[in-house]
């Protein structure tokens, strides 16, 4: 039996999310069970759908959990960094992050909504506070530069990091050949932040 009574909506919350990231972090998305997860937290799957809603809201709440832990990670690698090289702090922060919890790092992009629309907009607020961080270290690399052009910049450069990133995590470079991927995925932001100031005179 469930211990409905035991705790409030908002504590019910936070100890699914905790114990669903746990599992999430251990086992990764495939192999993730929210009946598996009620059961470690002392409940019923049905107390899980009534908090969340359904499935999708469970993950998205622990892929929540997960990106502010990310973001905090990175603005304390930037605050370490402090008047130095940030672009490398932030291209650190990005492979320290996913190499220290992949399971739960690449649930955040393996993970689709069940009826392919758009995530909750709290959710879009969280994935938007890490691109506010790559953003703001390139428009301060490119004064004067247009913000549709940095966020357009900042985009194209995260996604070349996480490709680096990703490949280096699930041993893909093995077989490439590459042997230093953060270094090579700095290289390449290094390479095109100076080409757009080049551009920009």
């Amino acid at each position: 039996m469930g211990r409905r009574s035991d705790h409030t909506r908002e504590e019910l919350t936070a100890l699914f999310v905790e114990v669903g990231w746990r599992q999430l972090a251990e086992r990764g998305l495939a192999r993730f069970s929210a009946r598996d997860a009620a059961k470690q937290a002392g409940y019923s799957v049905g107390s899980i759908y009534n908090v969340f809603g359904s499935y999708d809201g469970l993950i998205l709440a622990i892929n929540m959990r997960t990106l502010q832990a990310w973001t905090a990670h990175m603005r304390a690698r930037l605050e370490t960094a402090g008047d130095r090289d940030r672009i490398a702090a932030l291209v650190s922060g990005y492979f320290d992050f996913a190499a220290a919890q992949p399971k739960a790092w690449i649930a955040i992009f393996e993970h689709h909504m069940a009826d392919s629309g758009a995530a909750p907009e709290a959710y879009q607020q969280v994935v938007a506070g890490i691109m506010d961080l790559v953003a703001g270290e390139i428009a301060a690399a490119l004064p004067g530069a247009a913000p549709d052009a940095v966020r357009a910049l900042a985009r194209s450069l995260t996604a070349t990091v996480h490709g680096h990133c990703y490949f280096s995590l699930f041993r893909t470079f093995d077989m490439l050949g590459e042997t230093a991927p953060e270094a090579a995925a700095l290289a390449r932001v290094r390479e095109a932040i100076s080409a757009a100031q080049a551009a920009a005179g």
